[in-house]
């Protein structure tokens, strides 16, 4: 059984909607400053129309932005980790 992380951030891709980011988080610009999010919960723009980037606004209901919540194929790179982890016995 996997044990439950007491810290860290879990990142939550919502259907036809934004990031929902949760936990211990820094927010970082691409210059490396840091963006205060002023909460431990925000939800990031996944559309591209939001007129508080990076945080969401809700302008994806309006726009018609429409992303599911999960991939739709697995990425490349998971294969290539899952295939190099030793096999678990089952003992």
């Amino acid at each position: 059984m996997a044990a439950l992380h007491a810290s860290g951030a879990t990142i939550t891709p919502y259907r036809d909607g934004p990031l929902i980011v949760r936990g211990d988080f820094r927010l970082l610009d691409q210059d490396g400053a840091e963006i205060d999010p002023g909460r431990n919960t925000i939800a990031l723009c996944r559309c591209g129309k939001s007129g508080i980037k990076p945080f969401c606004d809700g302008t994806h209901k309006r726009s018609g932005f429409s992303a599911p919540s999960a991939p739709s194929r697995p990425r490349p790179a998971a294969r290539i980790l899952r295939a190099a982890r030793p096999a678990e016995d089952d003992d």
